[in-house]
C-alpha cells in the first residue's frame, strides 16, 4: 500500500514540476512579445521630449502651441535664436516662418470684429460685409463706408477729437474686391509686385474690404505725414477706447506683412482694443493668442 502511494506522490510531483515549466515558458513568451512594444514606445516618447526641450517645454506654459508645427518651431528658433520662445511660437502659428501668400485659408468670423485679413487669410471675390453704412460727412471724404458699429464708434472718436480740437477724417473706408484689383494692380505696375506687396494688399488680402478698417488724415497734410501730426498723438493715447488699433504698427512690420502705416486703424472692438494697447501687440498676435482654435 505504501508503494502505490509512493508512485502517486512521485507522479504529482512530476505533473508539478510539468506544470510549473510551462507555466514558465507561457509567460516567459508573453513577456518577450511585449517587451519590444515597451522599448520602441518609450524611444519614439524620448524623441518627442528632446525636440520639446529645444523649445524649453513652452507646450506646458501657453494654449496656443500646436504640437504640429514642432519641427516648423524648433528651425524658426535655430534661425532668430534670439527671439523670445512665445514669439517663436506665436510667429509661426501666424505663418511668417513660411513665405507671404503661401498656405492661404479663407477667413473665419465673418461679419464680426474678430475676423483675421491678411496675407495668409482671404476674403473671397463675393464677400461683402453684413450693414454697411455711409460715415457722416462732418467725419469723412464723400462716399466712405463702415460696418454700422464701426461707423459708429468712428464717427463718436472723430466728434469728441473735435471737441478738443483735433480733426480726424475718413479718407478710405470699405472697399470692394473689385475696387483692390484695380488698386493693387496700378501699385504693381508703378512700382513693381515686390514693393506693392508691402504697403497694399492683393485683392480679398486687404482687410479693407471687411468694412471695419479706415485710413485718416487730418484734412490738411497728405495722410502719408499723419504721423506728423497732433492727430496722430491723439489717436495714439485714445484710439483704442473706441474700440480701434494702428493696424500696422512701425515695430510689426515682420507680424503684419505690411509696412508702418500710421494712418491705417481698424475696429475691433473695446475689449480687444485695449489689450492690445495695453499689451503692444499687433492683431495677429492678438488672434493667435486668443482667438484661434488649436
Amino acid at each position: 500500500m505504501s508503494k502505490v502511494k509512493n508512485k502517486k506522490l512521485k507522479l504529482k510531483k512530476r505533473n508539478f514540476l510539468v506544470f510549473l515549466i510551462v507555466l514558465i515558458i507561457v509567460v516567459g513568451s508573453i513577456a518577450f512579445s511585449i517587451i519590444p512594444k515597451k522599448e520602441t514606445k518609450k524611444i519614439a516618447k524620448t524623441k518627442k521630449d528632446i525636440k520639446l526641450e529645444q523649445l524649453e517645454n513652452i507646450d506646458q506654459k501657453i494654449t496656443y502651441f500646436n504640437y504640429k508645427y514642432i519641427d516648423r518651431y524648433i528651425n524658426y528658433k535655430k534661425e532668430n535664436p534670439d527671439l523670445d520662445i512665445k514669439q517663436i511660437i506665436t510667429d509661426v502659428n501666424i505663418g511668417i516662418d513660411q513665405k507671404y501668400y503661401t498656405n492661404t485659408k479663407k477667413s473665419i468670423n465673418l461679419n464680426t470684429p474678430q475676423i483675421l485679413v491678411n496675407k495668409y487669410n482671404y476674403l473671397e471675390e463675393d464677400y461683402i460685409p453684413d450693414n454697411l453704412e455711409d460715415i457722416d460727412l462732418n467725419y469723412a471724404r464723400s462716399g466712405m463706408k463702415l460696418v454700422n458699429y464701426a461707423k459708429e464708434a468712428f464717427e463718436e472718436m472723430a466728434k469728441d477729437a473735435k471737441k478738443e480740437g483735433y480733426t480726424i477724417i475718413a479718407m478710405s473706408s470699405y472697399r470692394s474686391y473689385t475696387y483692390q484689383v484695380n488698386l493693387y494692380n496700378r501699385y504693381k505696375e508703378s512700382d513693381g509686385a515686390e514693393i506693392a506687396d508691402t504697403y497694399s494688399g492683393r485683392p480679398g488680402h486687404s482687410e479693407h474690404q471687411t468694412g471695419l478698417a479706415v485710413d485718416v488724415y487730418n484734412g490738411k497734410i497728405d495722410y502719408t505725414n499723419f504721423e506728423k501730426t497732433e492727430e496722430f498723438n491723439w489717436m495714439q493715447e485714445n484710439a483704442y477706447k473706441y474700440g480701434f488699433i494702428l493696424r500696422f504698427p512701425k515695430d510689426k512690420i515682420k507680424q503684419t506683412g505690411y509696412d508702418y502705416e500710421s494712418w491705417h486703424y481698424r475696429y475691433v472692438g473695446k475689449d480687444i482694443a485695449k489689450y492690445i494697447h495695453k499689451n503692444n501687440i499687433c492683431f495677429e498676435e492678438y488672434y493667435i493668442q486668443k482667438i484661434e482654435k488649436y
